[in-house]
């Protein structure tokens, strides 16, 4: 009887890019590997912080503050994340002051604090505890309108009405501005005293006030006509 010699194996298929079974035993032993890989460093990973319960939601917070508004002294009670807007309109009731865009863009409700300009959304109520504040409300005298009111009347600074409490408010501020000699963009003597008012230097001066009515040139008349007088 002859001996055999069991079948010789089959040679592998060496043609480039054949599949052979060494290349089918390499990757998966890459792929074993990588699937080990991820699940160490997850594990070794810490755990996602999170915030005790306490800080979660905070409450409120509340201050007793006073401001002195047209030269009265309120005195009430406000979240600290209140703006000087909202406490205008919501906790004293003083809604000449207008809410227009909310984001210190389009200049409604410009009030004057301790004589300057400011937007009143753009700040909180918090910030001004003790210090005077002049709305829309607080610049005439009984019947005797201002003298920026009454030339926006004459030149009908105005159209539906609503930016007009700020660009009375800026008015004033901006008038007190350049009688102390504050330059702007616009100014070509810096060294002068005061500055001359002209149509440039106004409108370059009340750009933060927008008029969606686009009044600006009776705005910029009464300007003109009012800023020789003292405010």
């Amino acid at each position: 009887m002859k001996n055999e010699s069991p079948p010789a194996m089959e040679a592998e298929d060496d043609r480039p890019g054949a599949l052979t079974r060494r290349a089918v035993f390499q990757t998966s032993a890459a792929l074993v590997a990588l699937q080990a890989a991820g699940q160490a460093v997850a594990q070794s990973a810490p755990p996602p912080a999170t915030a005790p319960a306490e800080l979660a939601e905070l409450p409120p917070q509340r201050m007793a503050l006073t401001l002195h508004i047209n030269g009265q002294a309120r005195s009430f009670n406000v979240d600290t994340r209140t703006t000087l807007l909202d406490a205008l309109r919501e906790n004293l009731h003083l809604t000449g002051t207008k809410k227009g865009c909310d984001h210190g863009q389009c200049g409604a409700c410009t009030v004057l604090i301790e004589g300057r300009r400011t937007n009143a959304c753009l700040t909180l109520a918090v910030m001004h505890d003790g210090q005077h504040v002049t709305t829309i409300e607080g610049l005439a005298r009984g019947d005797q309108l201002h003298p920026v009111q009454a030339a926006f009347l004459k030149h009908d600074g105005f159209q539906c009405g609503y930016c007009t409490p700020g660009q009375i408010c800026s008015t004033v501020g901006m008038l007190g501005e350049a009688a102390r000699g504050m330059p702007s963009h616009v100014t070509r003597d810096l060294d002068a005293g005061s500055v001359l008012l002209s149509e440039a230097e106004i409108r370059e001066r009340m750009s933060g006030n927008l008029c969606r009515c686009s009044a600006y040139p009776n705005i910029v008349a009464a300007i003109q006509d009012v800023s020789g007088a003292r405010t």
